[in-house]
């Protein structure tokens, strides 16, 4: 839902783990890092959409038309 929110803009690293887990230490990092993983194999099917990296900052959600 928070990377929807967040649809073609930067969601912040920090932000997301600070809402989804209460913190943003190392072992949750590591743990949304999976997540996202998880989340891009499902959206691999949707051409249309894909989560990018933002090195040292966080995701963005790309929708292309």
């Amino acid at each position: 839902k928070m990377l929807s929110e967040y649809k073609n803009d930067l969601l912040p690293r920090e932000a997301a783990l600070k809402k989804i887990w209460g913190s943003d230490t190392y072992f949750n990092g590591r743990s949304m890092d999976v997540y996202i993983a998880k989340l891009r194999k499902y959206l691999k099917e949707d051409a249309k959409l894909e989560i990018v990296n933002i090195h040292g900052n966080g995701f963005r959600l790309v929708e292309t038309e």
